[in-house]
């Protein structure tokens, strides 16, 4: 009984310390954007797998709605370019290429129903470096799209992010 006691001890210690850890230098998941808009219209040309994620990124981590209608929105939301790219990264040593680095850039501006800006003109730029293999196209096509597709969920949070912390800055005054 005793060494059953002592292995399940043990094994809680060192389940408990990597936690304890990760608590005391200030780690936290993190959660839900805090816009200080309750409702949102998305204008502008955004590609309809770019608008899907944003909506569905302030539908599920904030507590704002999604207006169809932009004159019934607190805030809009104007895509403004939505750019995918794929470059050649490296060859290997036949001559076939061995990886690509896929980009996605999204151009976009908040403003609010009186037209004051909220975020100006600003661009979100990211990157993914694949490996590529002449044997496997099809599932690189597909690993492709799942990458995109993660990109782009990426995206709509930064997005998210970046208009609820400017929206809590501090607006300076221009003389």
């Amino acid at each position: 009984m005793s060494v059953n006691y002592s292995r399940r001890s043990l094994l809680g210690l060192l389940v408990i310390a990597p936690l304890s850890g990760l608590v005391a230098c200030g780690f936290r998941l993190r959660g839900m954007v805090d816009l200080p808009y309750r409702v949102l219209a998305i204008t502008g040309s955004p590609s309809p797998p770019l608008r899907a994620d944003l909506q569905t990124a302030i539908l599920t981590g904030t507590d704002a709605k999604v207006a169809i209608n932009p004159k019934d929105a607190d805030l809009i939301l104007d895509i403004t370019s939505d750019l995918n790219g794929r470059e050649i990264l490296a060859y290997n040593s036949n001559g076939q290429v061995s990886a690509y680095r896929l980009s996605i850039r999204v151009g976009f501006r908040a403003f609010d129903n009186a037209g004051t800006d909220v975020v100006p003109e600003s661009e979100i730029y990211l990157t993914r470096d694949m490996d590529f293999t002449v044997s496997t196209v099809l599932a690189s096509d597909a690993q492709v799209q799942q990458f995109l597709t993660s990109m782009r969920r990426d995206l709509s949070v930064q997005i998210l992010r970046r208009v609820s912390a400017s929206a809590r800055a501090p607006k300076t005054r221009d003389f």
